[in-house]
């Protein structure tokens, strides 16, 4: 008897959507097995990472704050992702698009005035974009994977932002510290609602999924994303252009990431740092498959993505759960989408063996 898989003609709608679901259960499951193993309570530490921040309402603007940075990079990873255009250095460009934002703060530093913080995230975006455009233009002229130029920008950017707040942008009343002054008034993106960290830039970010939902479902442009990602002849034969869109793709995942950059900066640093750079750039690669790549489904598991994080910490508190646990449950929620991406994509075929006849 042999057991192979055969691929689909078309994974039912059911199954393609509910596989991320199966996924976060399996690793929840999967979680409390674990954890009891390590000497935790299992059950305990999985409710108080998936379920308790839902439960706490005075949680839910913690969990809205943190879904934000991730939802807005993930929509632009969705985009490229429908057109197989694999920008894997969205980090890179969430740190380019902070860097570029804090040079205008420091540049206007004495200056309130109400253009001003526009003008950072105008800057933040031209800088995620101009960082994403060097892996886009290599793929386009010299057939460079993307994959590889943009995750190796990432470190570039890493270390471009330790050379200026340990350098030229150090904050010269900080006591050393290699940090940036502190942005000024003007420079922060308001509070959305007092005595909460809930800032102006989430709004921000679901207005960014509703017009990439219209202009993904609704325009000549959308579906020309998707036809270059699923059928590049007949996109050819159409007469659009693959460089363009990977050019156009690059672009707007790169702008999208800067500016979640700036916004995470002002609003929850309040300044540039080494700590600044969290990850958010990998986590929402996780945000965008799980999502499906819709960016309706990117801000549901952004917000569940967010949930484990907060919840994370509860835990920590609660049943002295080790800080890696947020990156290990982040790495079985991918793990268990891909495995049960592999029964939706292909289904399982039993055939018996047939010995061969000696000729």
């Amino acid at each position: 008897m042999r057991i192979r898989l055969e691929p689909r003609k078309a994974p039912s709608r059911l199954a393609l959507y509910g596989a991320p679901i199966m996924a976060i259960a399996l690793t929840m499951l999967a979680g409390m097995v674990l954890f009891t193993l390590m000497g935790f309570r299992g059950g305990a530490a999985v409710f108080e990472i998936f379920i308790e921040p839902l439960l706490e309402p005075q949680r839910w603007p913690d969990i809205a704050v943190k879904a934000s940075p991730l939802v807005m990079i993930a929509t632009g990873l969705a985009i490229g992702f429908r057109a197989n255009v694999w920008n894997i250095g969205a980090e890179g460009q969430y740190i380019v698009g902070a860097v570029a934002g804090t040079g205008v703060a420091l540049a206007t530093y004495e200056i309130e005035s109400a253009w001003i913080l526009p003008l950072m995230l105008l800057a933040s975006l031209l800088g995620g974009a101009v960082w994403a455009a060097i892996p886009a233009i290599l793929r386009v002229r010299l057939k460079v994977s993307e994959i590889l130029t943009s995750l190796m920008l990432t470190y570039v950017a890493l270390q471009l932002l330790y050379y200026l707040v340990r350098g030229p942008w150090r904050d010269p009343e900080g006591y050393n510290f290699p940090q940036t002054r502190m942005f000024s008034e003007a420079q922060t993106v308001p509070n959305l609602l007092e005595g909460t960290q809930l800032h102006w830039g989430v709004p921000l970010t679901f207005l960014v999924v509703l017009i990439t939902w219209f202009v993904m479902s609704r325009t000549l442009l959308g579906y020309q994303v998707k036809v270059v990602g699923l059928a590049p002849m007949a996109a050819r034969l159409g007469g659009f252009s693959e460089n363009r869109t990977v050019l156009m793709t690059m672009l707007v995942s790169g702008a999208l990431a800067g500016l979640a950059g700036m916004i995470e900066c002002s609003a929850t640093f309040g300044q540039l740092t080494p700590q600044f750079p969290v990850n958010y750039g990998f986590t929402a690669i996780i945000v965008a498959f799980l999502g499906r790549l819709h960016p309706v489904g990117v801000l549901i598991g952004g917000l569940a993505l967010a949930t484990s994080y907060i919840g994370a910490d509860i835990a920590q508190t609660a049943s002295a759960l080790p800080q890696a646990a947020t990156g290990l449950i982040q790495a079985m929620m991918l793990f268990f989408l891909l495995g049960v991406d592999i029964f939706v994509i292909n289904r399982i075929r039993i055939a018996p063996c047939v010995p061969r006849l000696a000729s």
